[in-house]
């Protein structure tokens, strides 16, 4: 008797990179720098961190089940109405009741290879099919994606900015994109690193798309530095998100991340200071990667992913990287083997890991 569907049996779990403690207890260190999951390098808020404080003593209270504040906060923040709003424990959640309350039977997904790990994961799971077209020049190729889309085709799944890339598909590829595809599918765009992409003006904020058919996915966890409490909202159609509201957990998120995702939001310096200290930070990246002479793809999120030509080049630069403390993504999960992430720390973190780096890459040249 089979228990346990052959998709789920199959299935690779997401694996986070490596915790700071594992890095210390392995090399004996005393200082670690994390620079390899895309979080906020600053922390939370202090009005974030004041609000836990704050609800730490009412914690044997059930939240909200329907978080209506942070729901009705979101929605007067973007002009919408609360129906348009939903929230859940990460966009992660999200996607996952997504999946679970729209596809159906045969229904197909359709995204590009080289994307969000943890889609793929979920993608995997439904047991459904699906079609994983190829980044070109390391960027969703949205004309690439139209080809496929069949009568079966329920979710296109689109990262904007990609990881683990950081690369946007621009306003007038999206337009052009959108022409094509049915009513019936629907797009789900992913915006996690949207606070760092915003200010381009080449970048389709979804906000600005209130297509019937399209669910925009945002999150807490990069630019308001709240990854530790998995807080995300998703922003569509009432009928779409009233839906979504039959299938997610009840009182998620947790009262401590509704509280903090409120306050954060008031923080609108906390949030200034965090998008232009990671700018500097990705062109002082940028810098050291071309007096090196290392293939990088400019980004719009708060990392830079680099090109080492090989994945054997990437375990030995990432492994040295560790015995000196220092955590990037080396992202052969991501199907891009020859490719090593680095999130954009503090200018101390930044200033340690160019240095450490430079002198890895030296001492394997000089090999």
């Amino acid at each position: 008797m089979t228990l346990v569907p052959h998709y789920i049996e199959n299935l690779e779990p997401y694996k986070a990179g490596g915790t700071i403690e594992e890095i210390r207890k392995k090399y004996g260190l005393d200082r670690i720098i994390k620079l390899a999951s895309n979080e906020n390098p600053f922390g939370p808020s202090p009005l974030a961190q004041q609000a836990i404080t704050d609800h730490i003593a009412s914690l044997h209270r059930y939240p909200d089940s329907g978080g209506a504040e942070l729901r009705s906060r979101l929605a007067a923040l973007y002009s919408v109405k609360v129906e348009n709003v939903v929230i859940g424990s990460g966009s992660e959640g999200i996607m996952s009741n997504i999946m679970r309350t729209f596809l159906m039977d045969e229904d197909e997904i359709i995204t590009s290879a080289g994307t969000f790990i943890g889609f793929k994961v979920l993608a995997n799971a439904s047991g459904k099919k699906t079609i994983y077209v190829p980044l070109n020049n390391y960027r969703f190729e949205l004309k690439a994606i139209l080809p496929y889309i069949s009568k079966k085709t329920k979710i296109i799944y689109l990262c904007n900015p990609n990881n683990p890339t950081g690369t946007i598909f621009t306003r007038e590829e999206f337009d052009e994109f959108y022409r094509h595809v049915p009513e019936r599918v629907l797009i789900l765009l992913d915006e996690a690193y949207f606070e760092f992409a915003q200010d381009s003006p080449d970048y389709p904020d979804s906000m600005k798309y209130r297509y019937d058919n399209v669910i925009t996915l945002r999150t807490f966890s990069k630019a308001h530095g709240l990854a530790g409490i998995r807080v995300g909202y998703g922003l569509a159609h009432d009928r779409l998100i009233t839906n979504l509201m039959k299938v997610k957990l009840p009182f998620e998120p947790n009262s401590l991340a509704q509280a903090a995702a409120l306050a954060s939001l008031e923080d609108t310096g906390f949030i200034r200071k965090t998008i232009d200290t990671n700018r500097q930070a990705r062109e002082s990246l940028y810098t050291l990667f071309q007096d090196l002479g290392i293939s990088f793809i400019p980004s719009y999120a708060n990392f830079v992913t680099v090109d080492l030509g090989t994945e054997s080049r990437v375990q030995a630069v990432h492994q040295k990287l560790l015995e000196q403390g220092i955590m990037v993504r080396p992202l052969k999960a991501f199907d891009l083997g020859q490719c090593l992430r680095v999130t954009t720390g503090t200018p101390e973190e930044n200033q340690i890991f160019s240095e450490t780096f430079r002198k890895v890459i030296h001492r394997l040249q000089d090999r």
